[in-house]
């Protein structure tokens, strides 16, 4: 049985730390969103799959208690940064197996600065990839995931070329679409030289190329094709056409490659599942929303995606191919370094673009005539999630 999206709801994205609404009344707010854009009730979920990152263990239960008590199964999702995604493809398949027509997937996070720090101590959960990041290079006084990031960001320059103005180009893009969008954390242009200028954060990178550190939930309203049928959605109902979660293999870290250490082969093997399922390529899709948590990521990941040959990603960045005008247009919604990113909200925030990018209700960030979405949500320790959605 095939699953569609019926209806998505998510919060303004905004700084977290900013005196704003708790976790259940964004997640309430989502949801309300999404119920209603389903024309539908909390009584008619049958299942949910919350996730989240930094909140306690069974956050998921507490911030649905205000949307209903009804008393259904409720799944705790922890993927780290692919925890939204993951929780999505939970209610698919509780659909696809039949055992519900109408499941419910949010994704939420209220953050702090010291929530993405990391930790080089003890057993991490990134103990493989600090591995291959020690064996070559020395632990500095920052972020670990943007020492992560950071030094992929050098081997890219080094091995292929890429410039400081490609990797920035990445952020000044998505600056520009998330003005077009009411709910992204930021909402003004920046330009190259405000990126490049901005403060260093390790290696190439520079403040405006990393994600923020942001609040907000999302929520996505999955149904079966029965109940697309019998409540009359087929207008507005998007099929997610074909999904692939993968985790990481020797690939990861074999060839000490900190390209392969921050996730390329999970993507690979993740979008060539996606495109086996469905029988398309990514020359069929349209429109794109993908994990830029860094700049450098956005890069890797058209390589990784099929977008241009490996290597050739900095130019392709610059080419103006991934903008409104260009053969793709990635990240309309501002992408995580602009719109933001609450790590269990993103995936699912995902969802939202694309089912209004589909259903063409995208306003002034609409992709003219997109028939096919394709979102890519990574976590590292690792967890990868691909999601093919095909237009009503």
């Amino acid at each position: 049985m095939n699953a569609y999206v019926a209806g998505v709801g998510l919060t303004r994205f905004s700084k977290s730390g900013a005196g704003g609404p708790s976790y259940p009344a964004l997640v309430t707010e989502a949801v309300g969103d999404a119920l209603a854009d389903a024309g539908m009730s909390y009584d008619d979920v049958q299942r949910a799959a919350v996730g989240y990152v930094f909140q306690p263990s069974a956050a998921g239960q507490r911030a649905l208690y205000d949307v209903g008590l009804t008393g259904i199964p409720v799944v705790n999702v922890n993927n780290n940064c692919a925890t939204g995604s993951t929780a999505l493809m939970l209610a698919r398949e509780w659909v696809e197996a039949e055992l519900s027509d109408v499941a419910l997937a949010v994704g939420f996070e209220q953050m702090t600065k010291d929530a993405m720090s990391g930790s080089a101590a003890g057993v991490s959960t990134v103990d493989r990839h600090l591995d291959v990041m020690r064996s070559r290079h020395d632990m500095a006084d920052a972020p670990m995931m943007t020492q992560f990031f950071g030094h992929a960001a050098e081997e890219h320059m080094r091995r292929h070329g890429t410039t400081p103005e490609q990797l920035a180009s990445i952020a000044v893009k998505n600056h520009e679409h998330s003005t077009r969008n009411p709910l992204a954390q930021f909402q003004e242009p920046y330009s190259l030289e405000r990126v490049l200028g901005d403060k260093p954060v390790h290696g190439p990178l520079t403040r405006s190329q990393c994600s923020p550190v942001s609040d907000g939930a999302a929520a996505a309203v999955v149904v079966s094709e029965r109940v697309v049928r019998h409540r009359g959605l087929t207008a507005q109902a998007v099929e997610i056409a074909a999904q692939s979660l993968v985790t990481d293999t020797t690939s990861s870290f074999e060839t000490g490659s900190m390209i392969d250490v921050v996730g390329a082969p999970m993507t690979r093997r993740a979008v060539d599942d996606v495109f086996n399922r469905a029988g398309v390529g990514i020359h069929d899709v349209d429109v794109i929303e993908l994990h830029d948590c860094f700049s450098i990521n956005e890069i890797i990941s058209y390589e990784a995606l099929g977008l241009c040959p490996e290597g050739k990603g900095g130019v392709l960045a610059e080419s103006g191919a991934t903008t409104y005008g260009g053969r793709w247009v990635v990240n309309p919604s501002g992408g995580l370094i602009s719109k933001g990113h609450p790590l269990g909200a993103t995936g699912i925030a995902q969802c939202a673009e694309l089912t209004w990018q589909l259903r063409g209700q995208a306003g002034e960030r609409q992709v003219p005539g997109a028939r096919w979405g394709l979102a890519h949500n990574l976590g590292l320790g690792g967890a990868c999630v691909v999601t093919l959605y095909s237009a009503p």
